[in-house]
């Protein structure tokens, strides 16, 4: 998955949607700032399974999609 058009989720709303909805999970900031420094530590086991599976420009997206939910 390296190409953009490849991507699991097109957009911040279907990408929230699933997380917040489907997976139960509550978006708040605290829990967003733990994603994104996960997300960004390279020496972090499912950072580098993440990343081998769809790719560094998905990887990108996804701590942007983070950024995003952070700041409400």
């Amino acid at each position: 998955m390296n190409d953009q058009a490849d991507f699991y989720f097109q957009s911040y709303e279907e990408w929230r949607q699933t997380i917040t909805g489907r997976c139960n999970i509550d978006l708040t900031p605290e829990y967003a700032r733990k994603r994104i420094a996960a997300l960004r530590n390279p020496s972090d086991r499912s950072t580098r399974e993440f990343t081998t599976k769809y790719g560094k420009a998905y990887l990108n997206q996804v701590i942007k999609w983070f950024e995003q939910a952070e700041q409400g």
